[in-house]
């Protein structure tokens, strides 16, 4: 395959999955609007560092999953340019370390701003990026990928976002960061389901590896149950508006990727994966202006 080195690089990048990387800063930069507090210098470095922390880990991913063997011939995913010999091994390190190095820069007004919190947490998504697939013990090789990117991309990002706003932390941007934090697993879910056997296949224990495709699919199906029911909940707990309920919108295309992910199979979710990332970057946008408001 010939393709110009720009287009290898965007291919790379994995564009698509960036809204797993913005939804949350969205977010819980809404959430400070509401209470009173946006800081738009940090709302900049915060979108930009958590996008370079994605950019790393693609590129992480890539070259990690190649050493391992875990992208093979017969994938049935989206092009690694790694093993595909689009980029060389080499490159793409580059590539990766370049990304944590930029998101690191722009750390440093959050670091500033928000103290040691925001230094652990930035060290530690650093490390769970590489770790996700590297290392002695790689997250996503042995049960805990989803684990980790419902805490580090759900949690961790909205929260964190939050506070660098604010300098304070309640109970408020964890629930609002819940829905987030459960949508963007659903991404992973669907990478795990589709790829189970070739996963299998090079010892990489994901959860639909142990306990199966159907354990998978239900907690995909449970996941998308409770970003639904949240905003009810926060409603009924007082302090925002009836705005807080317009991601039910979505309803209809959350309860449609249950269906397709219980009846396709293989390749066949690889749209399934887009349009779990749409649906991510559709009910962040309306759970953010419905929270700010």
């Amino acid at each position: 395959m010939t393709l110009p080195k720009p287009r290898i690089w965007f291919l790379a990048l994995r564009p698509r999955t960036l809204t797993a990387a913005a939804t949350p800063v969205i977010v819980g930069s809404a959430i400070a609007v509401h209470s009173g507090s946006f800081d738009g210098i940090a709302f900049l470095c915060a979108i930009f560092s958590a996008l370079c922390l994605q950019i790393g880990s693609n590129l992480a991913n890539d070259y990690y999953d190649h050493l391992k063997g875990a992208d093979q011939i017969n994938r049935l995913g989206p092009i690694r340019v790694t093993s595909a010999g689009l980029l060389t091994p080499r490159e793409v390190v580059i590539g990766m370390v370049a990304a944590f190095a930029v998101a690191a820069v722009f750390g440093v007004y959050l670091i500033s701003r928000g103290g040691t919190p925001i230094l652990i947490i930035g060290i530690l998504s650093i490390i769970v990026a590489v770790a996700y697939t590297g290392g002695p013990f790689p997250l996503g090789y042995n049960g805990l990928g989803d684990l980790f990117v419902f805490i580090f991309f759900g949690m961790f990002g909205t929260v964190g976002t939050f506070y660098v706003h604010t300098l304070t932390l309640t109970m408020t941007p964890f629930l609002v960061a819940l829905p987030i934090a459960c949508l963007v697993t659903n991404i992973i879910i669907v990478n795990n389901v589709r790829d189970v056997d070739t996963d299998r296949a090079v010892n990489k224990r994901t959860l639909a590896v142990l306990f199966g495709k159907n354990f998978a699919r239900a907690e995909y199906a449970a996941l998308a149950i409770i970003a639904y029911l949240t905003p009810i909940v926060l409603w009924a707990l007082g302090g925002f508006t009836f705005a807080v309920l317009l991601p039910i919108i979505t309803t209809h295309s959350a309860y449609r990727l249950i269906r397709e992910i219980y009846t396709l199979e293989g390749a066949a979710l690889n749209g399934v994966l887009g349009r779990t990332a749409q649906l991510l970057a559709f009910y962040g946008a309306l759970w953010a202006i419905g929270v700010a408001i």
